[in-house]
């Protein structure tokens, strides 16, 4: 059976200047439109329909429903509401509405007090406004972005530990949401890690979700909240990002499924289906010298959790600390030598293995692509 094409969707940013450009648009024509052609950054024109498209005497409002294609995104769904009014002031002012996020923090590249509007749709905004104002009797504007129910939908977001607060991020670099390359995730990854350098930090703790990092906060309570950043399936942008920035020390914590898929080299943790490889963990079992027989039973494993029951049977438990070494000398090699210490959990805290990376640590290795 072939498989079904994923459908790409749009970002906030899209939306959000089609939704601008629509009351510029409506401000110069002096009535209401039920669609807008914009430009994306990425120089593809789209067309959206309008959900809401209101005149006044000085302002007009559109909004686009933001539709994120086959992409689990908790944007997907939210009105992208623009607010415009026109004057000749020669510049387009940007203002943040209900739903948007305000930058309280340093490190996101936004000025603290500002909309949380990335520089990308800051420029795209801009420009589609523009674009509509050449031949009016305008030069300038003043658009209010707004998100009505933002606030409710950054609950499932990192805003707030970021100091993002009050509502999403208006975000998106080329317009285009890929469905499951998570774009935005992973340029979440990467601003958490920025903003732990920020505040001073040089060790942080990657987890591959919420679990694992509550998990993580209880065995290291010493540890500042921001320095914990939750890296789904990207632990290589983490491991590299952690690199550009010169944080000393990365710890990882996780669980058996996830640190297997370390261990085999996969940086990418959802590629290649969800199967763990019981091969590669019964080669490990080989080199502690447990066994054949076990080695066997751990190689027909049905999942890593079924590997961690047999050694732990066998009395042969060790095999999770061996593990974590792996994981730790991959990650090491991953990012061009960085002292990494990994931490395997089981699925309710317990602390199964760990590795601790002394000082000066670090394998010499090639950059993963």
């Amino acid at each position: 059976m072939a498989t079904k094409e994923l459908r790409e969707g749009f970002t906030t940013g899209a939306c959000s200047a089609a939704a601008a450009k629509a009351a510029t648009r409506v401000l110069i024509l002096g009535q209401t439109i039920k669609e807008i052609e914009t430009t994306l950054p990425n120089k593809r024109k789209v067309t959206f329909e309008l959900k809401r498209c209101e005149i006044s005497d000085d302002s007009a409002v559109c909004s686009i429903i933001k539709d994120a294609g086959d992409d689990p995104d908790c944007t997907h769904g939210a009105e992208l509401t623009a607010l415009v009014k026109l004057n000749q002031e020669n510049k387009i002012i940007l203002k943040g509405g209900e739903g948007v996020a305000v930058v309280t923090k340093a490190g996101l590249g936004l000025e603290i007090g500002e909309p949380a509007i990335n520089p990308v749709p800051r420029k795209n905004i801009t420009e589609m406004i523009l674009e509509e104002l050449i031949g009016s009797a305008f030069s300038g504007a003043e658009v209010t972005i707004s998100v009505p129910g933002g606030q409710e939908m950054a609950k499932k977001t990192m805003n707030e530990r970021l100091g993002l607060i009050g509502g999403i991020s208006i975000l998106g670099t080329t317009g285009i949401v890929k469905p499951y390359s998570t774009a935005a995730y992973k340029a979440s990854v990467i601003q958490a890690i920025q903003v732990a350098r920020e505040y001073g930090e040089h060790s942080i703790v990657l987890t591959t979700g919420g679990k694992s990092e509550k998990f993580a906060m209880d065995l290291l309570p010493n540890m500042n909240e921001i320095s914990f950043i939750q890296v789904g399936d990207f632990i290589g942008t983490g491991i590299k990002t952690s690199i550009k920035e010169d944080i000393q020390h990365v710890i990882i914590v996780g669980m058996i499924g996830k640190l297997s898929k370390m261990a085999d080299g996969v940086m990418m943790t959802h590629r290649g289906g969800s199967s763990v490889n019981t091969k590669m963990l019964a080669n490990i079992a080989r080199s502690l010298e447990i066994p054949e027989a076990v080695c066997t039973n751990i190689e027909a494993a049905n999942t890593a959790r079924h590997v961690l029951d047999i050694c732990k049977e066998s009395g042969h438990f060790y095999i999770t600390t061996r593990i974590c070494e792996i994981v730790s000398e991959n990650c090491s090699k991953h990012g061009l030598g960085q002292r990494v210490s990994t931490y395997m959990v089981d699925f309710d805290g317990t602390l199964l293995g760990k590795f601790e990376a002394p000082e000066g640590w670090g394998i010499k290795g090639e950059v993963e692509q």
